[in-house]
C-alpha cells in the first residue's frame, strides 16, 4: 500500500500537529497537554479517582501518577479522601486549577476553531462522522479480546 494511501499515517501526522500547536500554546502557561487535559476533564467530572482520569485521558496509570505529582505541586488541584472508598482519594480543582485552565481552554479552543475554520459546517460533521467510523473499525469485534498496549 502506498504511503499515500495509509489512512494512519494522515492521522497520525494531523494528531502530531495538533499536539505540538497545543503544546506551544500551553508551554507560556507552564502546562503540558496532558496535565490541561487532566484539568480539563477533572472539571468536567470533579471527584474521579486518579485510575478513573486515567481512562478518561486515555493515558496510563503512571503517566496519570506524574500529571497529578505536577498539578498538586502547583496547587492546580486537591486530593480529598473518598467518602466511602478510604484508599481512593477523590481529584477536585483549585480556585487555581479553575483559573488557569480557562486560560488554557482559551488557547485550545482558539486552535481547535483554526482547524474547524478549514471547513463548513458539514464538512466538519462529516469528518468527524468518518473519524468515529475509522475508530469502530479499529474496535474488537464480538467476542475478541482485546489489543491494549498500556
Amino acid at each position: 500500500m502506498p504511503l499515500t494511501e495509509r489512512i494512519g499515517l494522515h492521522i497520525k501526522r494531523v494528531e502530531q500537529e495538533l499536539m505540538a500547536a497545543k503544546h506551544a500554546a500551553l508551554r507560556p502557561l507552564g502546562l503540558t497537554v496532558p496535565q490541561y487535559v487532566a484539568l480539563y476533564t477533572l472539571d468536567d467530572q470533579p471527584g474521579l479517582s486518579a485510575a478513573a482520569l486515567a481512562r478518561a485521558c486515555l493515558v496510563t496509570p503512571q503517566t496519570i501518577a506524574t500529571v497529578l505529582t505536577n498539578l498538586e505541586a502547583k496547587g492546580l488541584i486537591i486530593r480529598q479522601p473518598h467518602p466511602w472508598h478510604r484508599k481512593v482519594a477523590e481529584l477536585r480543582l483549585t480556585d487555581d486549577g479553575r483559573r488557569l485552565l480557562a486560560q488554557a481552554d482559551a488557547k485550545a479552543v482558539a486552535i481547535e476553531q483554526r482547524i474547524a475554520d478549514g471547513f463548513s459546517p458539514e464538512e466538519r460533521a462529516l469528518l468527524i462522522d468518518l473519524l468515529a467510523r475509522a475508530s469502530s473499525q479499529l474496535a474488537p469485534a464480538p467476542g475478541q479480546p482485546e489489543n491494549r498496549t498500556e
